[in-house]
């Protein structure tokens, strides 16, 4: 029996294809960067044939690499960054625009009309979401306004997609055009209780049905890889959101279970079950995963800018050449020195929801140097996750008592340490920290009968450390208090611009 799957992990920065073996062991793993193309000041876009062709590229090198013949691999699942939003020609494939990226603030002004319509109550109630410029359905209703493609849209001469629309229509032999329930979910057009697109949202953005994909579970057999990528027809066999992917690779399969995952943003995720909890907080509700036709659903929060921050001390600031060094830099001095950076460079994401916030150092004095400001970078990244913990303990009246932690940035352990300190709580990161990769694998597993339920899917779970909080109560709250003001100072910088 075939015994090996594949996770095809299309994320924001780069696309990487990462194989693992029946006891979730990584066999070999194969990624690619490609260009960030910011047209102006807050508009992020991705050229959409770049996302593919390095996916390809990174799928091919993997199997390559492993040595593991084809006839060994069980299924394919695919995992996505969300909200980043295509539309393409459904006779030719040929992309209308470059792909409009979650992180992209070019809608706020579409989401400010929305919500003078009267329409915020409706958005939280049906689709779980707060408008935002970060979800698609504003960004699609931009291209079609933008591109003038209503008329072609309404006679469905266009698909519209998130990534994992894009990579199945061409990489699925078939050419199927769908999507499956956690990414519909983070659209702004879905009904997360009925499963289903929303009337009421899809005419207020002028947004015809004939454009959009169907909804299928997240674990099951989607169709067949076409045979030219690999030279063999492979079952495709999971989708799911990357959060998503990474809360079922961390095993959180209970309600209360929790992880966090450092990757670009960072992206905290509770598992709520069968309750969909209306966040009073500033999180979102979502759906966490669909499987057999059965919806679990989750409490997130959305951080929009974590691991970026130190890419953008490494690129930008060229205050450190590689992410690594960060660790022993903070290290080197015995705190921030007062200085707190809020990295808003895209607004901020929950519980605050301000499109308008900038970045900011604030803090600085004749004595600030390189480490203070690479220690603080590290440190906002533990204290935006630490915002989103205390409003999940408020809507759900209770305070956790562990996080799992996952994605790039969990490796550092000064960061966890700090983040285990801030939450009060035990932080444990698991043996495998690719678990948005694991977890769609794990789900690509599933539907082809490679593991035969959740308890099967328990036991491939290990962990790899476990951190205790270490700092005095005192000390946690004065950090708090200074980063809370630190946040008001940056919040809606942009809108007091454009007014002056």
């Amino acid at each position: 029996m075939p015994k090996y799957v594949i996770a095809l992990d299309q994320g924001t920065t780069s696309s990487r294809a990462v194989i693992f073996d029946e006891q979730a062991n990584i066999v070999a793993m194969k990624s690619y960067e490609f260009e960030q193309i910011y047209p102006q000041p807050g508009w992020v876009e991705h050229d959409p044939m770049a996302i593919l062709n390095t996916q390809v590229d990174a799928l091919r090198d993997a199997v390559r690499i492993s040595g593991i013949p084809v006839g060994d691999i069980a299924a394919i699942g695919i995992t996505n960054q969300r909200e980043t939003t295509l539309l393409w020609d459904r006779k030719t494939g040929q992309p209308m625009h470059n792909a409009i990226v979650w992180q992209c603030r070019r809608t706020a002004s579409i989401v400010q009309r929305l919500c003078e319509e009267g329409l915020e109550p409706h958005i939280r109630e049906t689709t779980g979401l707060v408008p935002d410029a970060y979800f698609s359905g504003t960004k699609l209703s931009w291209l079609l306004d933008k591109l003038d493609l209503r008329a072609r849209a309404e006679r469905g001469e266009l698909c519209f997609g998130t990534v994992d629309s894009f990579l199945v229509w061409n990489l699925v032999s078939g050419r199927p055009h769908v999507t499956d329930a956690t990414n519909a979910s983070r659209t702004m057009l879905f009904d997360i209780r009925k499963n289903d697109w929303d009337d009421t949202m899809l005419s207020a953005l002028r947004i015809p049905r004939a454009i959009l994909p169907q909804v299928v579970d997240s674990s099951g057999v989607i169709g067949m890889l076409d045979p030219e990528i690999l030279g063999r027809a492979i079952p495709v066999a999971a989708l799911a959101g990357d959060q998503h992917s990474a809360l079922f690779g961390q095993g959180c399969f209970d309600p209360g279970m929790m992880k966090n995952t450092y990757g670009t943003g960072c992206f905290l995720l509770m598992n709520t079950g069968d309750d969909i909890i209306r966040s009073k907080s500033g999180l979102v509700t979502t759906i966490a995963w669909r499987i057999g036709g059965k919806c679990t659903y989750a409490l997130e929060g959305s951080v929009f800018v974590g691991g970026a921050a130190v890419q953008w001390l490494r690129d930008e600031m060229k205050l450190v050449e590689r992410a690594s060094e960060t660790e022993t830099i903070a290290r080197s001095v015995k705190d921030s020195g007062g200085v707190y950076m809020v990295p808003s460079f895209t607004g901020l994401g929950a519980p605050y929801w301000d499109m308008y916030s900038r970045g900011t150092i604030i803090g600085i004095t004749r004595g600030t140097g390189r480490a203070h400001i690479v220690r603080a970078a590290l440190e906002s990244i533990a204290y935006q996750s630490a915002d989103l913990v205390a409003a999940m303990a408020s809507d759900c009246g209770r305070q956790p008592t562990e996080m799992r932690v996952d994605g790039g940035a969990s490796a550092n352990q000064f960061l966890m340490q700090f983040q285990a300190d801030v939450l009060n709580c035990r932080v444990i990161r698991p043996a495998v920290i690719e678990t948005t990769a694991l977890g769609v694998a794990l789900m690509a597993g599933l539907a082809v009968g490679l593991y035969t339920g959740m308890d099967d899917l328990r036991r491939v779970w290990k962990k790899d450390l476990s951190l205790m909080p270490q700092m005095l109560e005192a000390d946690r709250q004065a950090a708090l208090h200074g980063w809370h003001r630190a946040v008001k100072r940056s919040m809606r910088w942009a809108e007091i611009e454009a007014q002056d």
